[in-house]
């Protein structure tokens, strides 16, 4: 399982990776692994707002339909639209092709309401129990 350094995690296993004033958000390696193949993903539209752990998309596996939440609040300036025509990126490279969304943050200090990743692999290590 991979914990990238370099990423806040919300309780939800979306990841957050600061870019300047935006982020660019994904679901962890844990969460891909949980879903198994990925076979659809439904992302906001470009230039649509997102809220700080409200549902921003939903993404299918073969064993169920999970809501995504988005970890920031903000604007979306890009989404992945590779996942349109190849949703298992998620699954092949959740913290690189497999991203979601970029977002121009409205407040970086929700950033520090996140889990850290060692406090995120505690979390997934309980969960796997």
């Amino acid at each position: 399982m991979e914990y990238p350094d370099d990423l806040r995690y919300s309780r939800e296993h979306e990841w957050v990776r600061l870019d300047g004033d935006a982020g660019v958000i994904g679901i962890s390696d844990f969460a891909q692994d949980q879903l198994g193949d990925i076979v659809y993903v439904a992302l906001p539209a470009v230039g649509s707002e997102v809220k700080f752990m409200e549902k921003c998309g939903e993404i299918e596996s073969v064993k169920a339909v999970s809501d995504l939440y988005s970890p920031v609040s903000g604007e979306v300036l890009a989404r992945n639209d590779s996942l349109i025509e190849q949703p298992e990126l998620v699954n092949s490279a959740p913290y690189g092709d497999g991203w979601l969304l970029q977002v121009r943050l409205i407040d970086p200090s929700e950033l520090e309401r996140l889990l850290g990743t060692q406090e995120y692999k505690d979390l997934t290590a309980r969960a796997e129990e």
